[in-house]
């Protein structure tokens, strides 16, 4: 809207979330408070959008400032509340006009309809200001409510220093509303029916409240997109988490931060994919890691697998129990199925990679990087000690400690000879008797 500006009151500091991070920036379903504020903000396109923090500003701004580049920030004196905050915007918002939208970082659940309909109702009724709020107009803000305020930004200033600003924090905008009351000024009251609009979070019982209230609403979205969550009860979906239609997603799994899960995919119980890139199709089976990884259209993964940050594994590859990728590629098709450690490896297509098998990336200064070309075969119980490169169509023999290349299409053997004895079994017996 052109003629709308926003403030967001984000200096309040509890203590009693035992702050760190500050209370505005903890997290509740992948975002912290205060993101969930901006983003319902987006439905609204303000002109400028103004954070007040206090104590926490640098951090505050650290974190949105990347991500939220058209955002103003401005900083307020400890203990000012919320006019001495509001105050402080004067220097950014004094001479614009239109209306300004005062909200709280604190209250994360505030959705864009209810915005909608307070600013309906401020212009209809052509009020100074207008309050939106679960416990009537006029509620005290010694501790934020959440009230959200519409007022109109002509002689707001001007009206803020007619109040004793000497002590804010003795002065809330209840004060600021019964002035203009007095003043003969229109202050117009909308009741919102969902209180969990307006709670805020000043405890970590609050939090965890909240937590439930986002999971419920972001579970019924996804179901309604026409995903099938086994147990919605136990499962839990971050806010900015993508799942395509007819995938299936077991009970007790976490899909968290900015997850993105393709189309018909299934994804069993226990599991917990973080900023994980999943193509169609794919298989994730029970208590399986993923993070900051990809996987390709219908690959399998797991049970019991871990793929840590930036591995990639290929359109139908497999990576199987208690496999572990690090920084690795596995090509398409591509197979680690049983107990094996690849890490800083780059795997190609077509290739077996047998139980047991263990890049040694680690020389103990610096990671090393393995290379196993297309179409090898790995034997099991294999170690294969890099810097190495494996040929295409190369194999390498069970029990093998590889510390050299193997050329392409050659077979590649590390072990001692076997010896056996001859009546050893007998002789020992006899000793012992």
């Amino acid at each position: 809207m052109s003629d709308l500006h926003v403030v967001i009151l984000a200096a309040w500091e509890s203590g009693r979330t035992t702050s760190a991070p500050p209370n505005v920036l903890q997290p509740l379903s992948g975002r912290p408070l205060i993101v969930h504020v901006l983003h319902t903000l987006r439905a609204l396109a303000p002109r400028t959008t103004t954070i007040v923090a206090g104590d926490a500003a640098d951090s505050v701004k650290s974190a949105l400032v990347a991500d939220w580049p058209g955002v103003q920030f401005t900083r307020q004196a400890p203990y000012a509340g919320a006019v001495g905050g509001l105050c402080e915007t004067e220097s950014l918002l004094g001479h614009a006009s239109g209306t300004l939208l005062v909200l709280s970082g604190h209250a994360p659940l505030v959705t864009a309809a209810t915005l909608g309909r307070i600013l309906d109702a401020h212009t209809a009724h052509l009020s100074a200001a207008t309050i939106a709020t679960t416990q009537g107009a006029g509620a005290p803000d010694a501790e934020p409510n959440g009230d959200v305020y519409a007022m109109a930004l002509s002689g707001l200033f001007a009206a803020l220093g007619r109040l004793n600003v000497d002590r804010p924090q003795s002065i809330s905008l209840s004060d600021l509303l019964a002035l203009l009351r007095r003043e003969k000024r229109k202050v117009a009251s909308l009741v919102v029916e969902d209180a969990n609009e307006l709670r805020c979070v000043s405890t970590r019982v609050d939090l965890a409240e909240l937590s439930a209230v986002v999971r419920e609403r972001k579970n019924r979205s996804v179901m309604l997109s026409g995903v099938t969550l086994d147990d919605p009860s136990t499962t839990y979906i971050d806010e900015d988490v993508i799942i395509g239609q007819g995938s299936t997603i077991g009970p007790s799994v976490r899909l968290e931060a900015r997850t993105s899960v393709g189309a018909e995919c299934r994804i069993h119980a226990g599991s917990r994919l973080t900023n994980a890139t999943l193509g169609n199709h794919v298989t994730v089976l029970d208590h399986t890691v993923i993070v900051d990884s990809r996987v390709g259209d219908s690959a399998s993964i797991g049970p019991f697998a871990h793929l840590r940050p930036q591995s990639d594994v290929g359109a139908s590859a497999k990576v199987g129990n208690f496999v572990e990728l690090k920084k690795t590629r596995l090509g398409a098709r591509s197979k680690a199925s049983h107990l094996a450690y690849l890490g800083d490896a780059t795997i190609g297509t077509d290739v077996n990679v047998g139980a047991g098998t263990i890049t040694c990336n680690y020389d103990g200064e610096r990671k090393n990087p393995t290379i196993i070309e297309d179409g090898a075969f790995i034997g099991s119980d294999s170690q294969l000690v890099a810097p190495v490169v494996i040929g295409a169509g190369a194999y390498v023999a069970a029990g093998s400690s590889i510390t050299r290349d193997v050329p392409p299409g050659a077979l590649g053997v590390a072990r001692a000879s076997q010896v056996n004895k001859d009546g050893w079994v007998k002789k020992r017996r006899e000793n012992s008797r």
